[in-house]
């Protein structure tokens, strides 16, 4: 799994490029409140999969000990060894160890297909995975838009590899190169590749499809690396037109915890008022569009036409703007350290840094739309860090300069933000309807 936080500087590269790209050609692929989102959603994606990740390493690992085939024999086992190595001077080519990575890879990518397309054909699932599809952007920030909760139960969909003979660290390599090459299709910079590339790969061209919410894009190639799951298993449209982005029933809110949660809320809604047993099971493991006979029957997917589609950009003054972007890259650097310290940290440490960054982070979301329940909960952020840093600062447990540095941005982000109180106008509840989005 360290391969994709390593990848992480990769990213960021390109994003710039992207966005040199983008700004030279003055093409509108960027909206600095969309992408702070995203990276925002992103970033307690990576923090929560701290937790997460354990989930599906540790089933993968219980199975391969207790139900993989290689306990029959031996011989049963995926070759995993070294593809190429050099022994005397010279390169070695082992015919075995590429089978065993090719399949591997392949098997991967097939179980991802399907994880994937049960991420938008199952409501609980769609729940998890809905955060990565309420951009109404696409840029490759967009591809770090993920979920923090969609994971928990992808194990179901990777065991089977594990019953199968693959070893941990094979899978870990190979999910990881997965996700990882799905990062540079999230783009409207690229238009298609080759015919033989278009034909078996996932691109970018195939993935914008994938994100459009016009009726004959919905659900539609779920590919990972190869489309030819897609073609193969009748999912497949290519792309006639320029989609139209987002989710059918939009999301209005650049708060990343709400975005991560929402569906969940929704979901738990429509449950208590279901009037029968059935009616909640299919409210949880039905389609997303599944509604009870009594509510109507399943909705029915809007018309989307991309001249009259409008999409959130609410209006907030340069000063909270300019708050949020200091504030968003403050936080950053506290979450890098989280993730890069995450395995040394004793637990309760662990927990206090994670849900810093997380309320950071969900304060920057609520001040990009004026809420005001940001104002009074990023006053309290302040304050309890400020306290913090002066309590680390009396014990001698921080670098003094860092202690007074931390009091003293605290200070003056705090003044700052009183005096811009006014500006806090929009309501603080983020509510949704009764039925759940799809």
């Amino acid at each position: 799994m360290d391969i994709i936080q390593a990848s992480i500087p990769l990213f960021f590269l390109l994003i710039a490029v992207e966005l040199l790209f983008t700004q030279l050609g003055r093409r509108p692929f960027y909206r600095l409140n969309d992408s702070i989102s995203d990276l925002s959603a992103g970033t307690l994606s990576q923090i929560a999969g701290i937790f997460t990740k354990l989930l599906l390493v540790a089933a993968f690992s219980w199975t391969t000990t207790h139900l993989s085939v290689r306990l029959l024999s031996p011989s049963l086992q995926w070759p995993d060894g070294a593809m190429i190595e050099r022994i005397a001077s010279r390169w070695t080519f082992h015919p075995g160890a590429i089978l065993g990575w090719s399949a591997a890879f392949l098997t991967v990518d097939l179980a991802y297909y399907w994880f994937h397309r049960t991420s938008h054909e199952v409501n609980l699932f769609w729940a998890g995975h809905i955060v990565h599809h309420s951009s109404e952007e696409y840029n490759l920030t967009v591809a770090l838009r993920q979920s923090a909760l969609g994971g928990i139960l992808s194990w179901i969909f990777y065991v089977p590899l594990a019953v199968l003979g693959m070893s941990v660290e094979q899978f870990a390599v190979c999910y990881a190169l997965n996700l990882i090459y799905q990062f540079w299709i999230h783009t409207r910079a690229v238009g298609r590749l080759p015919a033989w590339a278009e034909a078996v790969l996932n691109t970018p061209s195939h993935h914008r499809v994938h994100h459009g919410v016009n009726p004959e894009y919905q659900d539609r190639n779920y590919a990972g690396v190869l489309i030819v799951w897609d073609r193969w298993f009748g999912t497949f449209t290519p792309e006639a037109q320029e989609p139209v982005y987002g989710l059918t029933s939009p999301l209005h809110s650049w708060n990343p915890l709400w975005a991560q949660l929402h569906h969940y809320v929704a979901i738990a809604r429509n449950v208590r008022h279901a009037e029968t047993w059935r009616d909640r099971w299919y409210t949880v493991f039905g389609s997303p569009a599944w509604r009870p006979q009594s509510w109507g029957g399943p909705v029915a997917l809007p018309q989307v036409d991309a001249g009259s589609f409008r999409k959130f950009d609410p209006t907030v003054s340069p000063g909270l703007m300019r708050y949020a972007v200091v504030h968003f890259a403050l936080t950053i650097p506290a979450a890098l350290w989280t993730l890069s310290n995450a395995s040394t940290l004793a637990v309760l440490p662990l927990a206090a840094a994670s849900f810093y960054v997380a309320l950071s982070l969900t304060n920057v979301g609520g001040i990009l739309e004026a809420r005001r329940w940001a104002f009074a909960s990023e006053q309290a952020r302040l304050g309890a860090l400020g306290v913090a840093a002066a309590a680390m600062f009396i014990q001698g447990s921080v670098e003094p300069w860092g202690a007074i540095a931390a009091v003293l941005i605290c200070v003056a982000s705090g003044l700052v933000l009183w005096s811009q109180r006014h500006l806090f106008t929009m309501p603080s509840d983020e509510r949704m309807d009764a039925t759940a989005e799809y």
